[in-house]
């Protein structure tokens, strides 16, 4: 049934989405390493508009504990140090009067350990995100079934998402491994 194929792409549509939100947010948990994704939700004062530090200067890492920030006009080092001392990265910005510095302190034991709890946490948003997708789709499924589809037909299709979410959970596992692998050594 055509319907059905519709619930099954869009269930998998979803769950792929869920899987990008996950990796997306664990690129944000930095494991010591010096990365200018770090910085992504910063935004600098630009002439009076709150700016992503992106668009107002180039972001280099020079070695594994160490980011430059040079911005484009000279007056904003100022602007771009309140914004990273205002963020929550706990860093200590540095200038040299043409760019900022940071230095990554390497993170202690205990850090790292809340680093993988963060992970484990995002890890599990993104189950929960895919088991709800499997639940919005197999009640929908469900639906069509009230509406004359055969059970057969329901049946098979409530396995498929079943077989989808498994798939996309132990995706979701593999990120976690993968990040608190990276996060864990030292």
């Amino acid at each position: 049934m055509e319907e059905i194929k519709l619930y099954l792409d869009e269930a998998k549509e979803l769950m792929e989405k869920a899987i990008s939100h996950t990796n997306a947010e664990l690129l944000k948990i930095r494991a010591g390493k010096a990365m200018p994704n770090m910085l992504d939700g910063i935004e600098v004062n630009y002439y009076g508009a709150p700016t992503p530090i992106q668009q107002v200067a180039s972001i280099t890492t020079p070695d594994a504990r160490t980011l430059t920030i040079k911005p484009w006009e000279k007056g904003l080092i100022g602007e771009i140090e309140k914004a990273i001392i205002n963020s929550d990265l706990g860093l200590n910005p540095q200038n040299n009067g043409e760019q900022v510095i940071l230095s990554i302190p390497p993170p202690t034991e205990e850090r790292r350990k809340n680093l993988v709890k963060q992970v484990k946490n995002e890890c599990e948003n993104g189950k929960i995100s895919v088991r709800n997708i499997r639940k919005d789709t197999n009640e929908s499924l469900r639906k069509l079934l009230k509406e004359g589809a055969s059970e057969d037909d329901i049946k098979r299709a409530e396995d498929k998402v079943q077989k989808l979410t498994d798939e996309h959970i132990s995706k979701v596992d593999d990120l976690f491994n993968k990040k608190e692998q990276e996060i864990m050594t030292v």
